[in-house]
């Protein structure tokens, strides 16, 4: 299990950006992962989750690397969904656990939520993609306020980053297991606050670790909070799903869930809203 730890936001945000090439995706950066794979190695790989998942082809090696260098399918979903639902953000603490990309933690910022903090099992994703598609989301990197999305895709090289770096003062980064990163929140002499909201998406696809996800989202979450989780229904080959996830909820009797959404297209996935049982 991958012990916890906060990633310190550099001073020079253009440290961050250095090297990134980023493409535009549901009209937010991102930086170009088939780049990243050429380029990072050495000390930004300290991992190896790079090399190793590069070289084996694979998108999850359990214990090593949890598959946030790939933008998983349910991401968008839940993008959607929190358009069509009318999620409201403003003034929320929210959590992106399980974050990769970061594509949920920064809707929340650009909704104007009050604090959002990013988790990842993997530093080297906090660090080279996490961190980097944030700071080119969020802060003001000369783009004067224009809508990002009615612009064409990004130049290869971000321009730097200049401006207002004051909405990475409403985020914090973690990675490290769940359990550990929960541990560390609780732990920790910094104020802190439980999240009303917390983000997951393709995160309940081994079975092996809905307990701790369970018992962190039990420890994190607000009481009257809620947790908007993105699933495939079933997954092939890992054995995990949204029933099997349901059921394990159920038999703990702490939370309520409803799937508040279905899409057909492809593989089935869902989108469930969980709560505490008491919640208001």
């Amino acid at each position: 299990v991958k012990a916890a730890r906060e990633h310190n936001i550099p001073k020079d945000l253009n440290k961050v950006l250095e090297n990134k090439v980023m493409e535009t995706v549901s009209g937010l950066y991102r930086v170009k992962v088939s780049v990243l794979e050429m380029t990072c190695s050495g000390d930004a790989d300290s991992e190896g989750i790079v090399s190793k998942s590069v070289s084996s082809h694979s998108d999850l090696i359990p214990g090593v690397y949890e598959g946030g260098l790939k933008i998983w399918e349910c991401t968008f979903d839940l993008m959607h969904y929190f358009s069509e639902a009318e999620i409201q953000f403003t003034n929320k603490t929210v959590l992106d656990l399980g974050c990769g990309a970061g594509l949920l933690g920064i809707v929340a910022l650009k909704g104007k939520a009050k604090r959002v903090h990013f988790q990842d099992y993997n530093s080297t994703v906090i660090d080279e993609i996490t961190l980097p598609n944030v700071v080119a989301n969020c802060t003001d990197r000369g783009s004067s306020g224009e809508d990002k999305t009615a612009r064409k895709p990004p130049a290869k090289r971000p321009k730097k980053a200049e401006g207002s770096p004051d909405v990475l003062t409403k985020c914090r980064f973690f990675s490290g297991g769940w359990s550990e990163v929960s541990q560390l929140l609780l732990s920790s002499n910094k104020p802190f606050a439980k999240y009303d909201i917390i983000l997951t998406s393709e995160t309940i696809y081994n079975p092996d670790y809905y307990s701790a996800l369970h018992d962190t989202l039990a420890q994190l979450l607000d009481k009257n909070g809620r947790v908007y989780l993105a699933s495939k229904v079933h997954y092939f080959g890992v054995g995990g799903g949204i029933y099997l996830f349901e059921k394990f909820i159920e038999e703990r009797n702490v939370f309520r869930t409803s799937v508040v959404k279905t899409i057909d297209q492809g593989l089935q996935r869902c989108i469930m809203e969980i709560a505490f049982k008491d919640s208001s």
